[in-house]
This record gives C-alpha cells, structure tokens and sequence, in this order.
C-alpha cells in the first residue's frame, strides 16, 4: 500500500545541502555540516489542472473499501492489544519540526513570524475554535525546531526518500513539516506505515500556503492542517465517494468528489446531508475550512494511541 495522500494545486543544479539550524523562536543556531546527497531519485510532475486534484503517480491513490477495512481491523487489533479500547480520548502535546528547503539562490524561504503563525494555525484548528460545530481534538503542537537546506533539487521536491531519511528529526509522534515548491499543496504520509518506513514520515507543504503566503486562496497555512490530518489517520471527505464506508468517520457525509471554492449548499450524493465543505479533509479554499468532526476526533484519538503513542 503506498504511504501517501495529497491534497494538490494546479502551479504552473545540485547544490551541497548544507544546513543550518535555527531555534523554534527563529534565531540562528550553529550550521550543520554538509549533507551528502549521492543518492537521486526521479522527479515525478502531477498532471496540471484540475484533474491533479485527485492525485497522480506513485505518491498517491486512494485506497478501496477492502484496504479500509484491513486497516480499520489491524487498528482495533492493536489497540485490544494495548488494552485500549476504540473510541477512547487522547491527548497529547505534538513536536513539530520545519525543514525549510530554500533553492541554491533562496527562493522558498519563509520568516520566523509565518513559521509561528502556523503552529498558531495548527492549534487552533485542532482546538475547534473556528466553529461552534468543530471538535477539539485534544492535540496542541509545539515548535520544535527549525532547519534550512539550500539545495535545488530537494527545493522541488526532488530526492524526496533521501532528503527526509536525511533530516527527519523527533521519533514516531514528532510531526516533521518539509516546505517545498511543488505542483501540490501538499503530500503526507499514514501512520500506519511509521513502522515499515519512518525516515520518512511527515508532511511536504508547498512554503507559499503559509499564512501570508503568495498561494491565493491558500494561504492561510490551513494546508498543513489538511495534511496533518493525514498524518494523523484521516482520510478526504470524498474518500470512497458515495458510499456508506466514504471516508470510515460516521459524522462526515458522503460526497462525490473533491469540492473547490467554498460551493455553499452543494449536495453531491443521495445519502443524507451536505457535502462537508467546511470541514479540513476536503479540498475547499482556506477560508472554507473551519472544523474536524467529533468523528474525526475519535479517529485521530485510535489512530494515535495504536501508532503514534
């Protein structure tokens, strides 16, 4: 099963990775030595336009109604054999580490003030505080860590497998943010494949979808909770499309595809409710999005005490 989801945008040499590290309130730290970057891999470019939304290439596909369910039960297995019952509560306070991943010239750079605005983003929409229908996930993030890489191939993504398991920092509940700039907003990896690969494990972001980025209608840094949502066990609203199972959280209604824009009242299937535009699993602008669900809540709640915990 391939390890990521992404939640894509239509967007229109080799430099010695050096890397310097920087404190989580943005003042510099002591540079890092070189990184050897030997290793390549290929440079996989999404299909433009709106097809794109879907996902392309080995990074993405969504999984059918079989591998839910074999997730669904390992995940109940294991929490039986923790002793943990499903549905149960967490919390827990989350390190984040950002690695900057700058061009050989600079571009792609983001201040210390956008880095904190976005660890402000995170807590906020995990808290539910945008709508009075959101839950609180009961998940804060703190900042970690801050590291820049000057490379141009890992500043588009390229070298992806090597540039992670090279600077992924923090252990299984360690959120690891790569910004990027590529043809998504953003790619994230299951927990449920920590075990099997967890150098790299974490969330590549397009650097412009930071709040007071240059990615209109999608830069308000909602992108990285999008993809933190993946990381943390949930799947798009329109997973499954018009199907009971949909996306495996009861409380999400079913829905046909991806929305775009913010399409008030729209209904895309016959089963009950509105498509769940609002809601940080679908593909809506950032200034759409205001809730996970308490369904989705309970979701995070098992997926972290069966991986991440």
């Amino acid at each position: 099963m391939r390890s990521f989801v992404t939640r894509p945008r239509a967007l229109a040499v080799l430099l010695a990775g050096t890397a310097l590290a920087f404190s989580p309130l943005g003042g510099q730290a002591t540079a890092k030595a070189p990184v050897d970057q030997t290793a390549g891999a290929a440079c996989f470019t999404p299909e433009e336009g709106p097809a794109a939304r879907g996902g392309f290439g080995a990074d993405h596909r969504e999984l059918s109604a079989a591998e839910q369910k074999a997730i669904d039960a390992r995940t109940a297995e294991i929490l039986k054999a923790k002793k943990a019952r499903v549905g149960t509560l967490a919390s827990a306070s989350v390190p984040v580490y950002i690695h900057v991943m700058l061009s050989k010239s600079g571009a792609g750079d983001v201040t210390s003030t956008q880095i904190n605005q976005q660890i402000a983003e995170l807590n906020q929409d995990f808290a539910g505080q945008e709508s009075s229908q959101a839950a609180n996930t009961g998940f804060t993030f703190t900042l970690a860590g801050v590291n820049r890489y000057y490379n141009d191939q890992w500043h588009k993504d390229r070298q992806s497998t090597s540039y992670r398991s090279q600077t992924r920092q923090g252990g299984k509940n360690a959120l690891n943010i790569w910004l990027v700039d590529f043809s998504y907003l953003g790619i994230a990896t299951f927990p449920w494949d920590y075990a099997s690969n967890p150098s790299i494990d974490g969330i590549r972001v397009q650097y412009s979808s930071l709040p007071g980025g240059s990615a209109t209608n999608y830069n308000e840094g909602k992108t990285a909770s999008h993809e933190a949502g993946h990381w943390f066990g949930l799947y798009h609203t329109f997973q499954g499309g018009c199907t009971s199972t949909n996306d495996s959280v009861a409380d999400t209604p079913a829905q046909s595809s991806s929305s775009s824009g913010c399409p008030e009242g729209r209904d895309s299937c016959s089963l009950p409710g509105l498509d769940p535009i609002h809601n940080y699993m679908d593909y809506s602008y950032d200034s759409c999005y205001n809730q996970f669900t308490p369904g989705q809540s309970t979701r995070i709640s098992d997926m972290w005490t069966a991986y991440r915990a």
